[in-house]
């Protein structure tokens, strides 16, 4: 039986977290443990059951030394949960603090009273269109899902969703923690001063993030700068549910307007209507030298303005600082 450890990590001074800090936090993971999988951007599974007979000691007190070490090395403290598989290990680490360790008993009644309360998009495969179809057969909850007869989730949701949502439901998971080197990445945050509900104040946020994305992937870097073959959005919301949604862009770049409307794409794509937002954030993965990427050639005048235009713009910045120019859409 597998015992993972689940870590949500954030800068202890707030912010959003650093590629190296991440990166670091992943290298003292794998030194303990080396089955450790990355979870752009904040968060890391790793299985820890030889480690814990290694050590001598339980998860909890295993939990504690690595966010010590975390703080005391790279400035990032984390909310940890523990669990039997990597989808409990998850749901507690969301429910967890930073600073303080969740531990779900792998015991059925235990990991039943953790999930009966919960919305169904806690669990895996479980998205926004399949949680509007539950609940609209009144299986809003974990609870309600699990008590469910099998057969009527297969008809619901299809034959293999319906059987995997059951089982999830009942705390099974049949994925493993997958090792995994977390890919070169850049990111940028925004917290809302209270839980944000106008989608027009979320894409907003989304345009000020690919604008500051795009700079950084320009002005960043050996020669000229990088660019980013996929764009992951995370989006936090007030009851502490996180959703994330990657998508592989076409060619890769660093336009800010492609990445603009990938991360619109992304944010209707998550279909969140009235949800109440506390964080968006953006991260740039699989970073390559610009130097190296092709790009199709446009045609389009408006696109070879646009991209001239953002030459300017990162010339101005770098001599005098990053406020010093902005989309009047941004500026408030």
């Amino acid at each position: 039986m597998s015992t993972v450890m689940c870590l949500r990590l954030s800068p202890a001074g707030g912010g959003p977290l650093g590629a190296e800090a991440y990166a670091g936090v992943l290298a003292l993971l794998g030194g303990i443990t080396p089955a450790v999988q990355a979870l752009a951007p904040d968060t890391a599974l790793a299985d820890v059951r030889g480690a814990l007979r290694y050590f001598g000691c339980d998860a909890r007190r295993l939990a504690a030394v690595v966010r010590v070490r975390s703080l005391a090395l790279y400035g990032v403290d984390a909310a940890v949960g523990v669990a039997g598989n990597p989808m409990l290990a998850r749901a507690a680490a969301r429910e967890a603090r930073p600073g303080d360790t969740l531990v779900i008993p792998d015991e059925p009644a235990a990991v039943r009273e953790f999930l009966a309360g919960k919305p169904v998009t806690v669990l895996d495969g479980v998205g926004p269109r399949a949680a509007r179809t539950l609940c609209s057969y009144g299986l809003d909850s974990v609870g309600r899902v699990a008590e469910a007869p099998p057969a009527a989730l297969r008809r619901i949701l299809g034959a293999r969703l319906g059987r995997e949502v059951h089982e999830r439901a009942l705390g099974v998971d049949r994925t493993p923690v997958r090792p995994g080197a977390a890919a070169r990445t850049i990111a940028a945050e925004r917290l809302f001063d209270r839980d944000e509900l106008d989608p027009v104040r979320h894409r907003r946020a989304l345009l000020s993030l690919t604008e500051e994305l795009g700079a950084k992937l320009r002005t960043q870097g050996p020669g000229r700068g990088q660019v980013c073959r996929a764009l992951s959005l995370t989006v936090r919301c007030a009851d502490r549910t996180t959703l994330t949604r990657t998508r592989t862009l076409a060619e890769p770049t660093a336009h800010s307007a492609t990445l603009t409307a990938t991360a619109y794409a992304l944010y209707e794509g998550l279909g969140l209507q009235r949800a109440r937002v506390r964080a968006l954030s953006l991260r740039a993965e699989g970073l390559t030298p610009a130097e190296r990427a092709v790009r199709q050639l446009s045609f389009d005048p408006e696109d070879e303005k646009a991209r001239r235009l953002e030459a300017v713009t990162d010339r101005v910045r770098a001599r005098f600082g990053p406020q010093a120019i902005a989309r009047g859409s941004l500026a408030a």
